[in-house]
Parts: structure tokens; sequence; C-alpha cells
């Protein structure tokens, strides 16, 4: 069994993992990913105990019990970039042997969701809907940079999206990773919208927005609300699904992306004060993860 060098993972003297700050006893098997460093106080604060917090950069973290679950919640801040961190090293505290840096022989499987808010791109999404990522397609591309990318990808997908909006090779090549389907039904239930959800590489130019720098593709939004496959349409917008669904697939943990629809691309409008309807999205996943 390989050893992994010092310089693949890197471990800080107190024997946490580097960017989490974690040690692998304080890491649950359910896992709650949020965006922003603030929500993480927010998931928190419904849990019936605390166990332990950390903070390092923007990622920071709260390991506790609710309802006799034990979660850890974790802030990724913005982008599939930090997916990447969070993900692997969120693999490493579990199958990892931080003393021989080896792979453990075990898979320990984690349940992993994240909450987060998302654009809507269809009539049916207006501001305040709950969409649950039955699948994501990555802008990010990253994905692309790890071995068995074809093998968990919706590979059919991929090709008509791609020749429907006349994709410019300039661009990442997007992927297309399903969500957990066990997970999927049971925290969407009959109460989210089952959708397929884009992940960005930026919040402005790459969802379509134009402040001072005009578009390069200025009518690709227009073609990506118009894209149909098998009866299913791109409902939403964000910027983190594919890379939690595409990681979570290739290493062997069940994934989801739950989103509240914040703005509405096609209506033109937005809501700011949407606090006490992401903190009902929080509730209902902590009661069915």
């Amino acid at each position: 069994m390989k050893r992994i060098e010092e310089s693949e993972l890197i471990i800080n003297a107190d024997g946490t993992i580097f960017h989490l700050h974690l040690l692998p006893a304080q890491l649950a098997d359910k896992v709650i990913l949020v965006g922003d460093p603030g929500r993480v106080s927010l998931v928190a604060s419904h849990f019936d105990e605390v166990e332990f917090q950390t903070a390092n950069r923007e990622f920071h973290t709260t390991t506790g019990t609710y309802q006799g679950k034990r979660i850890t919640v974790v802030s990724t801040g913005i982008g599939c970039d930090n997916i990447d961190i969070v993900l692997n090293e969120l693999d490493a505290l579990a199958n990892i042997d931080f003393i021989t840096r080896t792979p453990r022989e075990a898979l320990r499987q984690l349940t992993i969701v994240r909450i987060g808010t998302c654009g809507g791109l269809q009539p049916y999404t207006p501001t305040g809907t709950f969409i649950a990522s039955e699948k994501s397609i990555g802008f990010d591309g990253l994905l692309n940079f790890y071995a068995g990318r074809n093998e968990v990808c919706d590979l059919a997908l991929e090709q008509a999206f791609v020749a429907h909006t006349h994709w410019n090779p300039l661009l990442c090549a997007p992927y297309v990773i399903d969500a957990d389907e066990e997970l999927l039904t049971r925290i969407a239930a009959n109460d989210m919208v089952r959708g397929i959800t884009i992940s960005c590489g930026g919040f402005y130019g790459p969802q379509g927005r134009e402040l001072r720098i005009p578009l390069a593709y200025p009518q690709l939004n227009k073609q990506i609300e118009a894209f149909t496959y098998q009866d299913k349409q791109i409902t939403n917008f964000e910027m983190e699904s594919s890379a939690v669904a595409g990681l979570s697939k290739l290493l062997g943990h069940k994934a989801l992306t739950c989103c509240m629809v914040v703005a509405n691309r096609r209506a033109q409008n937005a809501d700011t004060n949407y606090q006490a309807q992401i903190n009902k999205l929080i509730t209902t996943v902590l009661n069915r993860i």
C-alpha cells in the first residue's frame, strides 16, 4: 500500500490536516457544507450539544449532535476550487491513517449535504424555491483533473449539452455528475424541486452577468434556459455542486446539494432578505440527513 508523502498530504504540527485544522476523531460521518462561515453558527445553533469548534481562513467547523445524530458542519467559502480542498481533506480524515500515511483498508463513507443559495433559471423556480441538484453540470473543469472522470459522469448528457450550446473549446470542458440517489430521495422528499444545476466558475461573467466588461458569449444563458434532456431542464446556477458530487462519487461518499433560490434570472429579481427561509432549509436537511 503506497505511502503518501509529506508534500502531498500536509499535516500540521498538532496532527491536524493542513487547511481544515481537524483531527480525524473530530469529524462526524454526517457532514453539512455551507459556503458562508457565518452560516456554520446558524446550523450549529440547532444542535442539542456542541462538541468541538475550530476555524482557519474561510474554513470554519463545528461538530455536535442533533436529535441523536452526530454532525459536522464546515464552511467552504465560494467556488469549486475550495471544494477540492475541503472534500479531499474530509476524505483524508476519514480514510487515511495519519501515522503510517497510507489509505485505510475499509472505506469510511461520509454523507455530505451542501446547503447553499442559487439563481433560478426557470419560471417554476422563483425566489424562495428549494432545489435539490439531481444532476450537476460543472463549468469549473475540476473533475477533468482526476482519473475515473468518465466512469462517474453522464457522458450522454454532456454531449447533448455541448452540441446544444455549440460549446467553445476555450472554455473548460463541462462534466455532468449525479447526486447520490438514496440521499436525493431522502432529503428532497416531495417538497423540493429536483433539477439540473450548473456550477459556474464565477459569479459575474460565467453566470451571464454583465457590469462593465462585455460578455464573450451573451446568448449562453438563453441557450442554457432552453436546454432539455429526457424532459429535464436546467433549473439553477450556483458555484459548488458539481465538485461536491463529482469528488464524492470518485471517493465513494454519498453527496447532494440543496439550494434556496435568492434570485431568478428570467424574472430579473432578487431577495436579499432570505435568512428565515434559509433557516427553514437548514432544519429540513438536519431532520432528514
